[in-house]
């Protein structure tokens, strides 16, 4: 029986691949699970400078299977209290979605949790929890807002309706719409951009970006300017008390 989330490195890049295609990679333990794992792995692992996460088959992820509802715990499945925003908020390494297909409500979330997303041409979007009835928990509410602001949000939330892959470029959710069979290139080749780059720096932007979602624009460039004197003070003495 082959594994619900599919791991491979390629040079500097893992690919984490949902694989429960006759699913649609819905959700259920075992690929949240398998989630979790390959996510620690790029964090831990130092010969991995950057994720992939997409799905095999005709969709990225369905959302929950609604079969393992009441049967399967997937909101603490280690016991721990870890819980999937804090499995991708914990990996400081960039995580890239390339969204083949459908990616539905809790699909839909790890695919807003991801850094930044490349799409196919044939990608949809929507956010059913309020058609079928589930509270959502993993970031919808605030990712969404954050990605294609909180009016649009709003409307795709409240009405459930579904978004191309154009449309979803136009609104700003994903960078690039390329066709379905250059898909996981084109990831690739931009995964390989960011691994060709001083890969310390790259981790310390990232960082600084993040920031921002903690913090008001001003204590963000406070901290942007003290991170900075630090790096002169470090690598550049002879810069010292000269900006």
């Amino acid at each position: 029986m082959e594994k619900a989330v599919l791991f491979e490195v390629r040079d500097e890049i893992a690919i984490i691949t949902l694989n429960r295609p006759e699913k649609r990679n819905s959700i259920n333990r075992e690929l949240l699970a398998g989630l979790y794992d390959a996510i620690e792995e790029v964090s831990r692992n130092e010969n991995i400078k950057v994720g992939i996460i997409t799905g095999n088959g005709k969709s990225f992820c369905a959302g929950i299977d609604l079969s393992v509802i009441g049967k399967e715990n997937l909101f603490d499945i280690r016991g721990n209290g870890i819980d999937l925003p804090d499995i991708f908020g914990s990996c400081r390494k960039p995580l890239i979605g390339a969204i083949n297909g459908h990616a539905i409500t809790g699909g839909f979330e790890i695919a807003l949790n991801c850094d930044f997303l490349i799409a196919s041409d044939n990608a949809m979007f929507a956010d059913t929890h309020a058609k079928v009835g589930i509270h959502p928990g993993w970031g919808m509410t605030q990712l969404l807002q954050q990605a294609v602001g909180k009016r649009r949000a709003k409307q795709m939330s409240l009405t459930c309706q579904f978004i191309t892959a154009e449309e979803a470029l136009k609104f700003g959710l994903v960078n690039e719409v390329v066709p379905q069979e250059n898909l996981m290139n084109r990831t690739i080749e931009i995964a390989k951009q960011i691994c060709e780059n001083k890969y310390d720096m790259v981790i310390t932007v990232r960082d600084l970006i993040n920031y921002r979602d903690t913090a008001s624009m001003g204590q963000a460039l406070a901290h942007e300017r003290e991170r900075f004197r630090r790096f002169v003070k470090k690598n550049m003495p002879s810069l010292k008390g000269s900006e």
